[in-house]
């Protein structure tokens, strides 16, 4: 046996060993690196309001404070209201429910020449087993909910705590960053920190004045048609649309379509007629326009973005794919060469007519040059094929 062999033996096996532990160490960790990278962001969207106040002489610590607190009360006033209109909206629900019931059996025994009562149906509703079965799942159910709700309070809680740090910190985690660098690689951490910072900031400052102007449109439409909580359905339209990628738009406009329909059934074909009208206007009219300084990404790179960041990490993913693609785009750009681009009419999206050698060119030209019938050079031409 070879001294060395032992030895790489035990080499291999401890390197095989340390992968096994590392790779088990990632996947028990998992949930909290993806804290940790939505507090990043948070902290990056945030970090233009905080040092533009810490530029007014605030500490820094005190303006994350109170950018915070700005952002937890807008919160709250928004899932209150919203939850109040819910609330008010099932207790209308349930209290109409026995005229809805009514219409509907009226309807069917016209129709169908049936004799059904709304006492047989609620009678037979209550003693079916499916809803039996329902209830006893909901109770069970009640303990795996109870525990979701307090995961998500405790994972909220982790990602704020790690944001607040972040913001709070920023100069002196650059400083301990910058520190184990060169200082050619400090210019260029500092300089991709600058551009995350702007692209994420530009994103969220977009984002939200197509929020605003969503929300304003749609609450013009729901005050017109008279459909109750105007305000808090255009609120809820104008913020799920943008911040909740792809299915955004019409999972915001089902709210106010479901409780379009309580007021006119054909209310709500007009909420959806009017949902899609706008979001044409808003692709290819508002959007890149508000965009075009912030984050200018082509739609089908942002589309492909939010699926490969939904695919990744889910809708966490998904809601970070679009800064983050913007902010590697802008890094790349500055470090990209580009040459001038030849003046051919290919790359404007023509063809050159003069270079034109295709098969319908050439046919074209050899008919142009065919003799005509009784013209002089014909005879020959035949006489000359028949000999």
């Amino acid at each position: 046996m070879p001294p060395w062999l032992p030895r790489a033996m035990v080499l291999a096996l401890a390197l095989i060993a340390v992968f096994q532990l590392g790779s088990w160490a990632f996947h028990q960790l998992t949930g909290l690196l993806i804290n940790v990278l939505i507090a990043f962001f948070l902290a990056l969207a945030i970090e233009p309001a905080v040092s533009w106040m810490a530029g007014r002489g605030l500490r820094r610590g005190l303006a994350t404070f109170l950018v915070f607190i700005a952002v937890l009360i807008a919160a709250a006033g928004f899932v209150t209201l919203l939850g109040s209109m819910l609330a008010g909206q099932i207790v209308k629900m349930v209290e109409d429910f026995p005229d809805y019931l009514d219409s509907v059996i009226n309807w069917f025994n016209g129709h169908f020449h049936t004799e059904l009562r709304r006492v047989d149906i609620q009678e037979g509703l209550l003693r079916s087993d499916w809803l039996r079965n329902y209830v006893q799942n909901s109770a069970t159910g009640v303990l795996d909910v109870s525990a979701q709700v307090l995961g998500g309070l405790f994972q909220m809680l982790t990602v704020l705590l790690f944001s607040f740090y972040f913001a709070a910190d920023g100069p002196r985690l650059r400083r301990a960053l910058c520190s184990v660098l060169p200082p050619a690689r400090q210019a260029e951490v500092l300089r991709a920190w600058e551009i995350a910072v702007d692209k994420t900031g530009g994103y969220l400052y977009s984002r939200g004045l197509m929020a605003l102007v969503s929300g304003i449109a749609h609450y013009i439409l729901l005050e017109i048609l008279e459909v109750p909580y105007a305000p808090v359905l255009a609120v809820w339209v104008g913020l799920v649309s943008q911040f909740i990628p792809t299915i955004g738009t019409y999972l915001a406009g089902a709210l106010p379509m479901l409780i379009a329909f309580t007021v006119n059934p054909w209310y709500a074909l007009w909420v959806l007629v009017f949902v899609v009208i706008y979001q044409q206007f808003e692709n290819y009219v508002l959007q890149p326009k508000l965009t075009s300084k912030t984050v200018d990404i082509h739609p089908a790179v942002a589309f492909g973005s939010v699926v490969a960041g939904a695919a990744l990490l889910g809708a966490v993913g998904a809601l970070i794919a679009i800064p983050a693609i913007a902010t590697l785009q802008a890094f790349l750009g500055a470090y990209v060469k580009r040459y001038d681009v030849t003046d051919d009419p290919r790359v404007h999206g023509r063809r050159n007519r003069r270079s034109g050698t295709g098969g319908s060119t050439r046919l074209r030209k050899l008919w142009v040059r065919r003799p005509e019938p009784g013209h002089p050079g014909t005879e020959g031409a035949g006489g000359g094929g028949s000999s």
